[in-house]
């Protein structure tokens, strides 16, 4: 995937603003290009989920990092994007069309707790696109300003959070888990105040297919049960047409969302990705995974390790998403009730069947994932378990792990770098057991590890050295992590640093949400 460098300079940020104009002419000068066009078919819902508001402009907007290829996939003009117009849309400054942005209402619980009122404090949802293929996506800033939900806070993000979400959700969707995208990360040209002090602010262009989240139905059901019933019909008609037209639809609803978050939070796991706040104003019911605050992924396996700065209980622990995502569910559960029939104990009933169920569904899609990763079918719990076993006593490296396995069925090709892995003398002892297992289909097994093991992913230290950078006015970094991760089942020496786990002293230990 092929990242468009906007600004080519460098130097510090306030650098970067004096040198807007000059950098403006690297756009395409013509005009001969088509703006995206926008609907709004969220404000089909009852007033109480939105509000109508407008993004606050800034002062000297430069566009940092452009996804052309997302912008391809999406049916939207390269040209357009690469536009003085597009970054002044991008940036809040300027109205795309007739379309007028809001910002959606939600609730959520957060570490377990209700929070009555959120919303996006800090987002502002263009409107949604309908792209050639006939998907529906949603277009989001993040970051735009302040909102009826910005609760005394500030509407802002720092360009580093910014930086994260582009890289981690990006890499994600190489990686084939269902995540949200980044379509545009834009400097703002203006300073924002954290705990740190002064740091150079941010926008993100999220695409989602949309932002429903549990924490929507949450807050819907504080409206009552037409409310709900809209949204769900709204979520139906965007993510699940093909749902019966009576009230077992909202059955069948409950149901779907359950078997996509099951099958999500499995992937999540088999890569070592830790999503750090799992509230569920941060889980999407159309099953793609939102929110790239605290996230990081592992490097020494560690089940229960937690990078999350406000996780001090661990309750997002790596080893606890599974649970808290049949936790989140039941929520969503309780909202759906409203609209599942006028027999209350038999709608119950029906929904617990259905919540069941995400059990087998999140192990069942676990073993595949994981049994794949040995290059074997499911079935071979004790084979992985064990392989879990040793990487957590002998504290091995999560990803190399799996392609120092790969490198042991193809010495004619090199899939890491070797020096950065050695094996466990337990290791070694149940590779044996491992390739007997194999049998002499080698090279189908090979094949199938290919897919699922990636040797390259955002490490936090490298993560966190594209953000180093990206503060001072350097793409470059950010951009070769991008290129690096969006081809992260291809071993490429030239990308070898990039590969590496973490020095001693370039561990990362915490992650931020960065609001």
């Amino acid at each position: 995937m092929r990242h468009c460098e906007a600004y080519q300079g460098r130097g510090n940020l306030p650098e970067i603003a004096s040198l807007c104009s000059p950098r403006h002419r690297l756009f395409a000068m013509s005009n001969d290009y088509y703006p995206p066009l926008l609907e709004q078919s969220f404000t089909r819902l009852p007033d109480i989920m939105y509000s109508r508001v407008k993004p606050v402009p800034v002062d000297h907007p430069v566009a940092f990092l452009l996804n052309d290829k997302l912008a391809d996939e999406l049916s939207i003009d390269r040209d357009w994007l690469l536009s003085e117009e597009a970054v002044q849309v991008l940036s809040g400054n300027q109205q795309l069309g007739e379309t007028e942005a809001i910002a959606t209402a939600y609730t959520g619980h957060q570490f377990g707790h209700p929070n009555p009122r959120l919303g996006d404090g800090r987002a502002h949802l263009l409107g949604d696109l309908l792209t050639a293929t006939g998907e529906r996506v949603d277009v989001q800033l993040k970051g735009s300003g302040v909102t009826p939900y910005s609760r005394q806070g500030d509407g802002r993000s720092a360009l580093g959070p910014v930086i994260r979400e582009y890289i981690v959700s990006e890499a994600m969707a190489a990686l084939g888990v269902p995540t949200t995208r980044a379509l545009a990360a834009i400097f703002s040209g203006e300073n924002v105040w954290r705990d740190k002090g002064a740091e150079p602010g941010g926008i993100l262009t999220r695409v989602a297919a949309s932002h429903v989240r549990v924490g929507s139905f949450e807050y819907a059901a504080a409206g009552g049960k037409d409310c709900v019933k809209a949204l769900a019909d709204f979520v139906v008609q965007r993510h699940f047409n093909d749902l019966p037209d009576e009230n077992i639809a909202y059955m069948n609803l409950l149901r779907e969302v359950i078997k996509r978050q099951a099958k999500l939070i499995a992937q999540w796991q088999s890569f070592g990705f830790i999503h750090g706040v799992m509230n569920t104003d941060n889980m999407l019911v159309s099953g793609q995974t939102i929110d790239y605050g605290p996230c990081a992924f592992l490097d020494t396996y560690e089940p229960d390790k937690v990078f999350s700065f406000i996780d001090r209980q661990g309750r997002y622990r790596f080893s606890n998403q599974g649970p808290i995502g049949q936790w989140n569910l039941v929520r969503l559960a309780e909202a759906l009730l409203l609209i599942m029939g006028d027999d209350r104990a038999a709608a119950v009933d029906t929904a617990q069947a259905a919540l069941n169920d995400y059990q087998p569904l999140y192990e069942n899609a676990y073993a595949e994932f994981m049994g794949h990763k040995i290059g074997l079918q499911s079935g071979h719990a004790v084979l992985v378990n064990e392989l879990m076993d040793i990487m957590e006593k002998d504290s091995l490296d999560y990803t190399l792990s799996f392609r120092y396995l790969m490198q042991q069925l193809d010495s004619k090709h090199i899939y890491y770098p070797l020096a950065a892995y050695q094996p466990s003398a337990e290791l070694l002892l149940w590779q044996n057991r491992w390739l007997e297992a194999l049998g002499d289909d080698q090279a189908g097994a090979l094949a199938m590890m290919q897919t699922v093991n990636p040797v390259f992913i955002p490490r936090n230290h490298l993560v966190e050295e594209a953000i180093q950078a990206a503060n001072k006015g350097d793409t470059g970094p950010a951009l070769t992590l991008v290129a690096a991760t969006n081809s992260p089942f291809n071993y490429d020496a030239k990308w070898q640093r990039l590969a590496l786990p973490p020095e001693s002293h370039q561990v990362v230990k915490n992650t931020f949400c960065g609001t």
